[in-house]
């Protein structure tokens, strides 16, 4: 059966016993969603509290992490999402999100509903990527693919 959560603090709490696990035992992201056998970023998100995991992943990522079976069992169970306490992000990594859609977000809304028409992006039918990347100019540049299903509104 899959059960929800209705207050993040257990999942938080998890995020942070799992965030230290993974620091002592010097695991990357990757390695431990080779271990769930799911991507990178939804092991990520699912770990910091944002997705349920399925109950092998969840028990195979417990394991890794030197978790109790209590906690597997909570991974598999539906979040209140949301990571962002409070209407702007103070850290500089999040904020810098928060000031692209300031600056480009209606763009955004502009050329999605020119191409799609009225409707929205989905979140839960979604992938996300990271890559880095040689600038020619020098440095590094960082490639990120939000790629969510379209889903118009319909009338009713």
């Amino acid at each position: 059966m899959i059960h929800a959560q209705f207050d993040p603090t257990a999942r938080q709490l998890l995020a942070a016993a799992a965030v230290e696990a993974k620091t002592r035992k010097d695991l990357s992201w990757q390695q431990i969603a080779d271990a769930s056998c799911l991507s990178v970023a939804f092991t990520t998100a699912a770990v910091l509290g944002q997705h349920a995991l399925p109950e092998d992943a969840a028990k195979a990522v417990a394991d890794l992490l030197g978790l109790d079976a209590d906690a597997a069992l909570l991974l598999t169970t539906v979040p209140t999402r949301g990571s962002i306490p409070g209407a702007i992000p103070t850290d500089p990594t999040i904020y810098r999100f928060y000031e692209m859609l300031q600056v480009y977000g209606t763009t955004l809304k502009a050329l999605v509903h020119e191409e799609f028409g009225d409707g929205i992006i989905s979140a839960i039918n979604f992938r996300l990527d990271v890559k880095k990347v040689a600038d020619p100019e020098g440095g590094e540049r960082a490639v990120i693919t939000l790629d969510g299903k379209y889903l118009p509104t319909k009338p009713f």
